[in-house]
């Protein structure tokens, strides 16, 4: 060991410095200095002195007492197969083992051997007498564990006997029980089969006596018709009778032989009991169920009749009809009633009353579920935010524009449960997404600024959430501004009905900030506890119903459909029904596009693997079959198409009431919208469509959802369409189509954007408008004549500024009698081109003489304006 110094090796042996240095000095060590290096000699020195004031002998310490030595071997072991020692097992494999030896040896000086034999005699005693109990406890616990172990086995073998022996006896119940069954199987055959035997039989006697009845009825009618029978035709019909000439009639014993085989036929036939069809004595009368609308041939299917006889009956009644062609109700029971049968209308019994039925049948016990919440209110109010803070994730920064513009569906797992919400958009274009989302949820959370109060979408949705009669929560946010003013807001929110518990009201109010996230865990408990008091349930074992909240189609993965599970469970592989469409699950994703297999009550997923793109706020429901699925589906698609024929020949009848009072200039502005997801199409056609009026007139020919396509290109090209794209973009087809023909195509990510830019184009159109506006009066306090200019008015000007350049128009009795030009303005002597109010001045009048004392001289100035879509809104709008 190196010299240290004295505080480092006070450090090293924790003592204080000052007692090290009092035990160097009782040594007769020379170190005083706390900064003195310490040699090994002084060190060993010391630790000498230390032994011999604790009462051990002074001894050389440096050399040891004993030495230790240890050794290591390792070797193998083969372990054979079968010599595990399991029993009631199956042997294992042959394994090897690894053995590790160790030894220990220790070394003793002899001479600390020596004296510890002369000076401890006793202490070999002691050790003698420890080793002599410690191998008697040893061989009592030997003793012990073999008694154990040999207790143990016995109670093994015991058990093992039972084992068998309980095994012995089950066996031999299961075969008696097996042997009972199977006597019993075969006496119960034996029976049936005697039973199958006797009425055989009985079958066999009554179909032989009813053949034996039929063929005595038959002879004895064939005899009785011989009998009745002229003679002259008997002879006639003789098999064998001979002429008068004493010759037989060969031919006709030929053809009565011909005639034996079918005679022959018909007898067994009837031997063995097989009647063949026999035309009914009297005409059969049915009684039919006549759907809303069946074809020719379907009626005469139900009719029992040939298409052609049906078709010539309803010829004879006026009607030319072909096989295909439909008929309605009262046609069909027209003609079923003159062909002598009795019909009545079906009871409408439809696909979709037939799921509703097995939803009921099926209906069980539920279990509490996740609450839906639906985000509402102003636009730039925090909405998004909120919920962003919520989820943790960064929503708001992926939004064109800073707003949300299609509804979102998240679960978010909080410490008191599972909670969904519903992010609605906040734009007024947007109103029936907002619709949609009040329809589809529990709860509503009302979003108002503090710093902005209750705004126009503010009191929209309030207006859905009473609509749908779901609780209302408000979150008053945006209070980490200076500005806030909650007290504000609840006074302009208790305008709108909706009033604070802490102002005696029933809406719970809650102060939060999506940016400090205050609050926060305040409006979770609120939210958990208006679910409480809802008491939500549902059974996640019957199938799936939901609706659908958002849809979209994909050029990779197809139609992808944002579905909320309202009830039940929805499963990878089910067959589902959204709207109009259908199709088997092929994959499902959360809103985070991790991939799930299912998805419970509450709980948000897309689906992929539907026929087409559903509409945004479908009913979703899991079916039986494809059948089903697809008979639902049609029916739906005749069902809207039959209303958007309707739909049009209303239109078709509106459209001619509204040419007639139309003006001759009236211009037309076709759109082709295509946006990313349904929703956002909605609330496209929705807006621009309102921007008509009186003298231009938006049409939306076509809508849809995904990319422009060739097809789309075509059909604006062919209309005169303006394409917009919705955060959607044309394909390298449309886009060659585009360029050729000069099409207009506008791209947008932000709907305000678009309608403003619509707007634009419609104002264009509407040209401009020439208003009036009245720059000066003058009232006439005498008229003179002149030689040059005729009559001379002189007057007083009383407002405005008259000028020579503008017309005039000369009012009496504040009605106007004359509209013209100045021809002379003169203040005293001298021509003027203006004169202000207050001042005299003489004005003459162009080609009018009659003015009198007393009248007014108004003149105006022309100018013209661009026209606007305010200007020419209808009154009702």
């Amino acid at each position: 060991m190196s010299q240290v110094t004295v505080t480092q090796l006070a450090e090293v042996l924790g003592v204080e410095v000052d007692r090290l240095l009092a035990q160097f000095k009782e040594a007769g060590i020379d170190v005083t200095d706390p900064a003195a290096e310490v040699t090994n000699e002084d060190k060993k020195r010391l630790l000498a002195f230390l032994r011999t004031s604790h009462g051990k002998a002074e001894r050389d310490i440096s050399a040891p007492r004993k030495v230790t030595l240890q050794r290591k071997t390792v070797s193998e072991l083969r372990i054979p197969a079968g010599a595990s020692g399991r029993t009631g097992r199956s042997a294992g494999p042959a394994r090897t083992v690894n053995v590790e030896v160790r030894k220990r040896r220790t070394y003793v000086k002899r001479g600390e051997m020596a004296r510890s034999d002369q000076a401890d005699p006793e202490r070999e005693a002691a050790q003698k007498a420890l080793d002599e109990a410690r191998e008697q406890r040893e061989a009592e616990e030997r003793a012990a564990r073999e008694a154990e172990e040999a207790a143990r086995r016995e109670a093994e073998e015991a058990a093992q006997a039972e084992e068998a022996e309980r095994k012995k006896i089950a066996e031999e119940a299961a075969r008696e029980e097996e042997e009972k069954k199977a006597a019993e199987a075969a006496e119960e055959r034996a029976t049936r089969e005697a039973e199958e035997k006797a009425a055989l039989e009985a079958a066999e006697e009554a179909r032989k006596r009813a053949a034996a009845e039929v063929e005595v009825e038959r002879s004895e009618r064939r005899r009785r018709e011989e009998k009745a029978k002229p003679k002259s035709k008997e002879k006639g019909r003789s098999k064998s009778g001979p002429t008068r000439y004493g010759r037989e009639e060969l031919h006709v014993a030929a053809k009565g032989k011909r005639r034996k085989p079918k005679r022959s036929r018909a007898q067994s036939s009837a031997a063995t009991g097989q009647h063949g069809f026999q035309r009914p004595t009297e005409p059969v009368k049915r009684e039919l169920e006549i759907p809303e609308t069946i074809t020719v041939g379907e009626l005469a299917k139900l009719l029992a009749v040939k298409a052609g006889e049906l078709i010539k009956t309803m010829m004879n009644m006026g009607t030319m009809v072909t096989i295909n062609q439909a008929l309605d109700q009262d046609t069909a029971i027209l003609v079923v009633e003159e062909m002598g049968h009795t019909a009545r209308p079906a009871e409408e019994r439809s696909i979709e009353q037939e799921l509703v039925a097995e939803e009921e049948t099926s209906d069980t016990e539920g279990i509490t579920r996740p609450p839906v919440v639906t985000v509402m209110g102003h636009v730039d109010h925090g909405k998004t935010s909120l919920l962003d803070y919520i989820r943790r994730a960064k929503v708001v920064d992926d939004e064109a524009g800073g707003i949300t513009q299609h509804i979102g569906a998240y679960h978010v797992e909080t410490p008191n449960g599972v909670v969904t919400f519903l992010d609605t958009p906040g734009h007024a274009a947007f109103t029936s997404m907002r619709a949609r989302g009040a329809q589809a949820t529990d709860i509503v959370i009302l979003v108002v600024a503090a710093d902005d109060g209750v705004m126009p979408q503010t009191k929209e949705a309030i207006q859905h959430a009473r609509a749908a009669g779901v609780p209302l929560i408000v979150a008053i946010n945006k209070m980490d501004k200076p500005e806030a003013d909650p007290d504000r807001v609840k006074t302009e929110l208790s305008k709108e009905e909706v009033m604070a518990e802490d102002w005696g009201g029933e809406e719970i109010f809650v102060e939060v900030s999506a940016i400090s996230g205050d609050g926060i865990d305040n409006l979770l408990e609120a939210i958990l506890l208006q679910a409480e008091i809802l008491e939500l349930r549902a059974n996640p074992e019957r199938r799936c119903r939901g609706v659908v909240v958002e849809s979209s189609l994909d050029k990779g993965r197809g139609p992808v459909a944002t579905v909320l599970v309202q009830d039940g469970t929805l499963n990878q592989g089910d067959m589902l029904l959204a709207g109009q469409e259908f199709g088997r699950v092929r994959a499902m994703f959360d809103e985070r596009g991790e991939a799930i297999s299912s998805a419970g009550p509450s709980i948000p997923a897309e689906v992929l693997g539907l026929s087409g793109v559903p509409n945004a706020g479908d009913e979703v429901m899991v079916v039986a079959d494809e059948r089903k699925a697809r008979e639902a589906a049609s029916q739906r698609k005749s069902a809207s198409r039959e209303g958007r024929l309707a739909e049009k020949q209303a239109a078709k009848l509106q459209a001619l009431f509204d040419q007639m009072g139309e003006s001759e200039e009236a211009q037309n502005v076709n759109l082709l919208i295509k946006a990313d997801v349904q929703g956002s199409v909605e609330a496209l056609k929705d807006s621009l469509t309102r921007l008509s009026n009186e003298e231009v007139k938006v049409n939306v020919i076509s809508s849809g959802v995904g990319g422009i396509t060739e097809s789309d290109a075509t059909l604006a090209q062919a209309s005169n369409a303006v394409i917009i794209g919705f955060n959607v973009r044309a394909d390298a087809a449309a886009r060659k189509i585009i360029q050729e023909n000069d099409l207009d195509l506008h791209y947008y990510s932000v709907i305000y954007d678009a309608i403003d830019e619509v707007k634009k184009a419609i104002t264009g159109l509407l040209g401009t408008e020439v208003k009036e506006e009245i720059c000066g009066l003058a009232e006439v306090k005498d008229v003179f004549r002149s030689s040059r200019f005729g009559s001379v008015a002189g007057c007083l000007v009383v407002e405005g500024v008259v000028k020579r350049k503008n017309p005039i128009r000369v009012l009496r009795d504040n009605v106007v009698i004359f509209e013209g030009e100045l021809e002379s303005l003169r203040r005293f002597k001298d021509d003027v081109s203006e004169v202000q109010a207050g001042t005299e001045c003489g004005i003459g009048v162009k080609k009018y003489d009659d003015i009198k004392s007393g009248d007014q001289i108004e003149c105006f100035e022309r100018f013209e304006v661009a026209r606007t879509l305010e200007s020419t809104a209808r009154p009702s709008e």
